[in-house]
């Protein structure tokens, strides 16, 4: 059963908005308050109120809170087509497939690299959060390619730091809609939370500095088929760049992607891969670099634009 709080709204919040007030009331996000409000989950003197309306102190206020969320832990789960391509006692390099997160994540119920290395018995580092042990960086769930993820201590350590002062050279492939004017160029703008959900994020002037470099490799008449270099790792940050610029990876209609284009080229994600991925060797500091192939679905794509 949920729970609820009621209680006279303090004077301290008299004239705020009912997202703001109960979010700032009872340490909740104001989106999961604004969401509480959609759902009829608060009311004033008794009354459903939307998240726009003004508080008044005094009134009456009833909350019913969230379900609690379930606590995250890593579940051993095989996944067939995730293929480690190279291990030792410092780090596991996985070729992740579509449709696999990195980690466990609330709302987040399919299968995950770290899960997938569980279930086939790799030994993982335990630094970090309990869901995301061992983990370095990420892949959105809908793309493909390499990763790595570290086994020992030190490796965790090591890895986090070339994160986090770009030491890590990252290539990714990218088929983005139309042509790029110039075809290879550096797009630098800043990237934050989409003002309008929550979920998706966009080139917004108070976001973090974001720096993608790309370079055409092939051009088809609908479409062209990038080398993508980041400088920076934020969320999203291929998919918002090149949407900002028009430019779309196919397959991709949250970033605003043609579904037509996307149907006609059998693409049922977005058509990006993590093509390889180079960095010190975290037990002897050996530059070690590894790549890999595009999936059925992204070739299949590819395949069907080349026989145009």
């Amino acid at each position: 059963m949920r729970d609820s709080r009621a209680m006279p709204v303090p004077d301290g919040l008299h004239g705020m908005r009912t997202d703001a007030g109960v979010a700032r009331l009872l340490g909740l996000s104001r989106t999961v308050a604004a969401g509480l409000a959609d759902a009829g989950d608060i009311t004033v003197g008794g009354v459903a109120v939307d998240k726009a309306h003004k508080l008044v102190a005094g009134a009456w206020l009833d909350v019913t809170l969230p379900e609690p969320e379930r606590p995250l832990t890593i579940e051993p789960t095989p996944v067939e087509d995730l293929d480690v391509i190279y291990h030792d006692s410092d780090i596991v390099v996985v070729n992740k497939p579509p449709g696999v997160a990195a980690h466990p994540s609330q709302g987040w119920t399919g299968p995950t690299v770290i899960g997938a290395l569980a279930a086939a018995g790799f030994r993982i580092s335990t630094s970090g959060a309990q869901e995301r042990q061992g983990i370095v960086h990420r892949l959105d769930v809908g793309t493909s390619g390499i990763m790595v993820v570290a086994a020992s201590e030190r490796a965790y350590t090591l890895l986090k730091r070339a994160f986090k002062y770009r030491t890590v050279e990252k290539v990714y492939h990218a088929l983005v809609q139309g042509h790029l004017d110039p075809p290879e160029g550096t797009i630098e703008a800043p990237i934050g939370r989409h003002p309008g959900s929550d979920w998706r994020f966009a080139v917004t002037a108070n976001g973090k500095p974001s720096t993608t470099h790309y370079e055409t490799l092939e051009m088809f008449a609908a479409a062209s088929l990038l080398d993508v270099h980041l400088e920076t790792g934020r969320t999203h940050q291929i998919r918002v760049h090149f949407s900002a610029l028009h430019h779309p990876c196919a397959g991709d209609p949250t970033y605003g992607a043609d579904p037509k284009l996307a149907e006609r080229l059998g693409l049922e994600r977005q058509w990006l891969h993590a093509r390889s991925l180079a960095f010190a060797h975290p037990a002897d500091g050996r530059r070690v670099q590894f790549t890999t192939d595009y999936p059925d679905d992204l070739q299949h794509a590819l395949d069907v634009l080349r026989d145009v």
